[in-house]
């Protein structure tokens, strides 16, 4: 046995051993309880960062240490490898996607195995695989059938350079494509979208079955969700019989304070309502704002552009005549397209009224009718509301709801910030939408029996519009049903689609003839732990509920939510250098760190701690670190550093304090074995007085110390036993719940001091302690673990060893410390047995040489006992 630690010389051969071993395989045998652990899968970009790193790291921990608990685990791994940077890789290197993207997963694939992740490669799946998304497609097929799945024209974010679809998070705060630069435009397009407002109710509800998500992820889904219970009004429009423009407000009780309406410019009624004098100027005004992105003209803090149609409608409460003005900050998807103007009560209303000189009307007021000089939002009494003046603005809601009814303008409505999902992409690396477009027939379903519909290979990309539109052999098929010259849908899927019902397809991903087996995914359903950024915690994380809500009703599986706990791990950052006058990042290798100035103009950087990255001259390449430290020290430090779900500060210095706990921990193992205390076939025959051996295989579990044994231990045995247990109980609770792996780190390097320091090496307790360490270390440096399990004569894997269990009679103390006081003032400390009375207590005080050094000469008028802690002698004078 090697009596220095060298990582490298031991972390390939457990690897390659476990791999032989098959002992990260998800277990048939469905004795055992089942746990699910699942981490997001990654794009396969080709490269390894430290946030993979963190991610993978923690997952394994869970995985290690519930097989461990004598759970069967299952902790597959797949790629989500469609989307945009293959295609893009396409053009700029002129090879294809599939190419690009199949040597990136078999280059991180050698990555994720040299960090010891224990995942089950038999479960992987790949989305981009036909034997994956031949799925994806017959998944949406039963979206189709179900009316899931429908097809409109939709105002899209328009990329004018890559003649492409954008969503919403793939423009930047500039209004920009977040690839080509270009100003995205708005362009009414016939779009795929998916029903995910069916579910609205559903997905807000469930919310409440997710006790162990983190508070703040359901809070962004619930406002993402964006429940609202209101009205639905209709104001007839002035000179159009039968023709209403309809909106929806949570404010039914100031209809009477409406002094204008707002349509969207890309509402259908815009054309129709604007006079013949305002058409030019209206016409200008929608190319104007058919430039801007959504975000653009939803931002809080930019002002709102508008124009009067020259058209007028009616108020159906007062009578009154309104104008209709056309406004950049409705939108036509959300919900009716058209919202009513009321100035004294809207925050947005009153800043726009100001700014055009519209009339603002007061209906609510609290005490006294003030001149108004910013809205007033909150309830009141109503006023200048005809009959349903001096009522109570909250109960004036149900009020105007209930004569909206009876004159048949309106009625009770709940709306939802939610909108469908819009699911087609104008590009090629995905997965296509399986319909066939029939003169005769209309839209007409793949048949499942013709899935995949298959990518061609022989595609020209230019980085302009869809590549499968200009293929005329490929677009050009028969419709199914009725032979008719027929064309196939071009658009692709969202990849978010792929993501969305992944998890459901690992327990039985190898399944060529259905989706997966019902029977194998209910048994494993839901995911036990989910790990993933906190990036994903609205889109991912609500489509994949969607999805499992959907395959639900459609009877796959029988679970309502996909993921029953969910740990959003933090960033991990490291020391960033960046001047604030240009706002340019700074190589740290230009910089002297202790005064860090700009190398080009000496100016002053600002130094702070910010999320890794190239562009900012402060990653951290893992493969150095590990190269130089090893995979347990680059874990160790992933795990130690911080919480998981906070960010991480990446420090040289605390890498090194982990590789340095390691090595210690390795001496101890080392000088352990060397000093004979192995197992019998383990002792060199040395002559001379035997060393005592223990009666097992190999080193004794850490469990309870049989019959009497406890009873006969020596004093620093008992010490070093309670030391033991109170890491096996503190690491084993630091493991539940929350999973503090960092103060479970610290746990175990309280272990280690206690071996280290202890007196009874000789002992059966020791070589129990030193099995315990060895197991407690296990799930977070699996590699060294093994090798000293393996070192210490066992002949199986630590990792097949049972979680350490806790004998409650070790942590017992047979003594406490006892202060001794004089005048309230310690003097110091004894120790006496622990169930000693009050009366014992004082007699072993006054006893005691310390008491008698401090007391002497003195006369003792009262002595004040407090058990357990200490014992005061109140003196004369």
């Amino acid at each position: 046995m090697d009596s220095r630690y060298n990582p490298q010389s031991i972390e390939e051969k457990w690897q390659q051993t476990w791999a032989e071993q098959n002992l990260d395989q998800m277990p048939e045998d469905t004795q055992k309880p089942k746990f699910y652990a699942l981490s997001m899968f990654p794009y396969p970009s080709g490269n390894l960062h430290m946030g993979h790193v963190r991610n993978y790291t923690i997952i394994d921990v869970i995985a290690r240490l519930k097989r461990m608990q004598g759970y069967r685990v299952l902790n597959p791994m797949g790629w989500d490898a469609f989307g945009l940077p293959a295609e893009n890789a396409a053009i700029e290197r002129g090879i294809p996607p599939a190419k690009w993207t199949y040597e990136n997963i078999a280059q991180m694939k050698g990555l994720f195995r040299s960090l010891g992740i224990s995942f089950d490669w038999t479960k992987e799946v790949t989305t981009c695989s036909p034997d994956y998304y031949r799925w994806t497609q017959w998944i949406f097929l039963q979206f189709l059938e179900a009316g899931l799945a429908y097809q409109k024209e939709a105002a899209v974010n328009w990329d004018p350079i890559d003649q492409t679809v954008l969503a919403n998070e793939q423009v930047d705060n500039e209004g920009r494509s977040w690839r080509s630069g270009a100003k995205v435009e708005r362009k009414l397009l016939r779009q795929w979208f998916l029903k995910i407002t069916d579910y609205a109710e559903q997905l807000l509800n469930d919310l409440d079955k997710l006790p162990d998500w983190p508070e703040r992820v359901k809070l962004m889904q619930a406002n993402w969700i964006g429940k609202s219970v209101g009205a639905y009004l209709e104001f007839p429009i002035v000179g159009m019989d039968d023709e209403k423009i309809a909106v929806f407000t949570t404010r039914p009780d100031t209809v009477y304070g409406v002094s204008y309406l707002v349509l969207a410019p890309e509402h259908p009624l815009t054309q129709r309502v604007t006079t013949a004098d305002r058409k030019a100027a209206v016409e200008t005004f929608i190319k104007e704002v058919a430039a801007q992105s959504e975000i653009d003209r939803t931002a809080e803090d930019k002002p709102k552009r508008g124009i009067p149609t020259g058209g007028k409608a009616i108020n159906p409460f007062s009578g009154e005549e309104i104008p209709i003005w056309i406004a950049d900050y409705v939108l036509y998807e959300y919900g009716t397209g058209a919202v009513m103007g009321v100035p004294a009560h809207d925050t947005r209303d009153f800043k726009f009224a100001n700014q055009y000189q519209l009339p603002i009307k007061v209906v609510i007021v609290d005490d006294d009718e003030l001149p108004l000089t910013e809205a007033y939002t909150e309830p009141g009494i109503m006023i200048n509301s005809e009959s349903f003046n001096g009522m109570d603005s909250i109960k004036g809601k149900a009020a105007i709801i209930r004569s909206a009814e009876d004159a048949g303008c309106g009625k009770a409505r709940v709306q939802y910030r939610l909108r469908d999902w819009l699911i087609s992409r104008q590009r090629y690396w995905g997965a296509p939408i399986p319909v066939i477009h029939c003169p005769t027939c209309g839209t007409v379903p793949v048949p499942a029996s013709d899935l995949p519909v298959l990518l061609p290979e022989n595609v020209q990309f230019t980085g302009k519009g869809s590549p499968l539109a200009k293929m005329e052999e490929w677009v050009n098929v028969p419709c199914p049903s009725c032979g008719t010259a027929a064309k196939r849908e071009t658009d692709t899927m969202d990849t978010f689609i792929d993501s969305s019902w992944y998890f459901l397809r690992y327990p039985d991903a190898q399944n060529q003839e259905q989706i997966f087996d019902s029977a194998k995914t209910n048994d494993w359903m839901p995911v036990d732990q989910y790990v993933g950024g906190i990036e994903h915690a609205i889109l991912h994380l609500l489509y994949s509920r969607f999805f499992t809500k959907v395959l639900r009703d459609r009877g796959l599986i029988n679970c309502d939510e996909p993921f029953k706990r969910l740990l959003t791990q933090g960033m991990v950052q490291a020391m960033a250098y960046k001047n604030p006058v240009t706002g340019k990042y700074v190589s740290p290798a230009e910089i002297d760190p202790a005064n860090p100035k700009d190398p080009q103009t000496g100016e002053a950087l600002q130094v702070f701690y910010e999320k890794m990255s190239k562009s900012k001259y402060n990653g951290v390449d893992p493969l150095e670190v590990m190269g130089k430290y090893g995979v347990d020290t680059a874990r160790m430090f992933i795990l130690f550093k911080a919480p998981p779900e906070k960010d991480l500060e990446w420090e040289d210095a605390d890498v090194e304090g982990q590789f340095r706990f390691l090595n210690r921990v390795w001496r101890l193992v080392t000088e352990f074995c060397g000093a004979g205390i192995l197992p019998a076939a383990e002792v060199p025959e040395t002559g001379g007085t035997p060393i005592p051996q223990l009666n097992n295989d190999a080193l004794p579990s850490a469990t309870p110390c049989q019959g009497g044994e406890k009873d006969n231990l020596s004093k620093p045995e008992k010490d070093l036993r309670r030391a033991v247990h109170t890491a096996i109980k503190a690491v084993s609770e630091d493991l539940e719940g929350d999973y503090q792996f960092n103060t479970a780190v610290s746990e175990m390097m309280k272990l280690s001091n206690a071996l280290n320091d202890a007196k009874c090496k000789d002992s059966p307790i020791y070589a129990e302690g030193i099995n315990t360490l060895i197991r407690l270390l296990a799930p977070f440096a699996p590699h060294i673990a093994d090798e000293l399990w393996h070192n210490t004569g066992n002949s199986e894997s630590v990792h097949s060893q049972t979680w350490p269990s806790v004998d409650a009679s070790a942590l017992i103390t047979d003594e406490i410390t006892l202060v001794i006081q004089v005048m309230g003032k310690t003097r110091g400390t004894i120790q006496v047995p622990s169930g000693a009375d009050k009366a014992a207590l004082e007699k072993f005080a006054r006893e005691s040489e310390l008491a008698k050094r401090h007391l002497e000469g003195k006369e003792i008028k009262k002595v004040i006992v407090v058990p357990g802690k200490l014992v005061n002698f109140v003196v004369a004078g």
